[in-house]
């Protein structure tokens, strides 16, 4: 019998959600904010966001402040009634799915149900969650007794995106504020932003780049400390070359994972092993790999809503930049949250080997098939809820299935609470 040797194959897609408020161009700098406004306000053509994503930087708050998040010291137990409509969604036998869901609307107490919460998952692009709270951690310590100073610097830092942007071939958004020139286009190694705009486009168009570009200031951050303010290119290139991988290894790992720890969550329901673009995997090895779990995530969002995550400045701008602003897919693509403010990360990575009568597809490998769901929901009547759904379904493009479960929960928690 002639051996066969299969090259799987492995890729990652992610497709663009922009986020955070678009009043927050004079806060920030990131200029598509500036090209959204101009658009809402009929100055240029474009589409106008839906009322759910019309919320201004002030209307953003934290639910968890306070005697309701001090509730959550103690992890909660699942809610008879909630548990058992959540395990009504899901086929007995289905073991491609695990969720967490927390209840915190307001006006009643919390309640949390959960299925395979604790199951292992690889968790793509909803890992940059762990970036963007590393970069906030690292902030902190540079200015620990001044926010105002924190955002100066993501606003005024400005660094070129070099080579640790290659290769990602989803886009992201530049505009041109004296042309009024609005376009999407691929990472490129001689582009450069801000901080802000190097962190807007790892979270709203999940760019793989700009991941690598923003995990890579965090390790200069972490470093160098308040002489990071004045590095030069040439200084941190230097650094890279003149450290061994050994040791870049080490402090790589080390910052991105250290929030999450501080605040409970354990390598075993989160972590984050390697960077997102293959130069910067041979500029810094990986260790240990990436895992995310429901329960993990459900812990990353009660520590941000609590204002634990790094403190309650911190948190609250980690949840702007999760807010969406546009295009909603898969979960967050429910009808049923139109009217709703969300705060969404999505994720997914799929895996190919040759297999008679089958065909590769996005999102649909037969080897691996993750898609995973991160979201927070504010509805209009106060329902405010948090779910953490995560999946590994073959052959499947499971963005529908993922959408139909949106609406179904959304329901049941309305249902549950009367």
């Amino acid at each position: 019998m002639r051996k066969i040797i299969t090259i799987p194959l492995i890729l990652l897609f992610y497709v663009q959600a922009f986020s955070y408020p678009v009043d927050g161009y004079e806060t920030t700098g990131i200029r598509r904010l500036l090209y959204q406004q101009m658009v809402n306000n009929g100055e240029l053509k474009g589409t106008i966001l839906k009322e759910g994503a019309m919320l201004g930087l002030k209307d953003i708050r934290l639910n968890l402040l306070g005697s309701k998040g001090d509730s959550l010291e103690m992890w909660p137990l699942p809610d008879v009634k909630l548990q058992k409509s959540i395990d009504a969604l899901f086929p007995i036998l289905d073991e491609s799915y695990s969720i967490a869901v927390m209840d915190i609307s307001s006006g009643y107490p919390v309640r949390y149900a959960k299925r395979k919460e604790k199951q292992g998952y690889q968790p793509g692009s909803v890992a940059k969650l762990i970036v963007v709270a590393a970069l906030f951690n690292e902030l902190q310590k540079i200015y620990p007794d001044s926010f105002e100073k924190r955002q100066h610097l993501l606003k005024s830092k400005y660094v070129r995106g070099g080579k640790w942007v290659n290769y990602d071939e989803h886009t992201i958004p530049v505009f041109n504020t004296e042309t009024k020139l609005f376009k999407k286009k691929v990472a490129e190694e001689s582009d450069v932003f801000n901080l802000y705009e190097w962190a807007d486009h790892m979270i709203s168009a999940s760019n793989n780049g700009a991941a690598s570009v923003v995990w890579r200031e965090v390790i200069l951050m972490n470093a160098f400390g308040e002489r990071y303010l004045h590095l030069t290119e040439e200084e941190a290139n230097a650094f890279f070359s003149n450290t061994s991988k050994s040791k870049l290894m080490e402090i790589a790992v080390g910052v991105v994972n250290e929030p999450i720890r501080n605040v409970g969550i354990t390598k075993e329901e989160l972590r984050l092993g390697s960077f997102f673009t293959r130069t910067a995997k041979s500029i810094i090895p990986g260790s240990g790999g990436s895992l995310g779990t429901p329960i993990g995530f459900m812990k990353y969002l009660v520590a941000m809503e609590r204002g634990k995550l790094v403190d309650v400045k911190s948190s609250l701008e980690i949840k702007r930049l999760m807010y969406s602003t546009s295009t909603r897919i898969r979960y967050a693509s429910s009808p049923h949250l139109n009217s709703a403010a969300v705060y969404f990360k999505s994720g997914s990575l799929y895996q190919c080997k040759p297999e008679e009568g089958f065909e590769c597809k996005k999102y649909m490998g037969n080897v691996n098939n993750f898609m995973n769901s991160v979201i927070i929901v504010e509805q209009a009547d106060g329902s405010k809820y948090m779910v953490a759904l995560m999946s590994n379904v073959l052959k499947k493009n499971s963005a529908v299935d993922h959408n139909a479960l949106a609406s179904k929960i959304d329901r049941v928690l309305r249902d549950t609470r009367r």
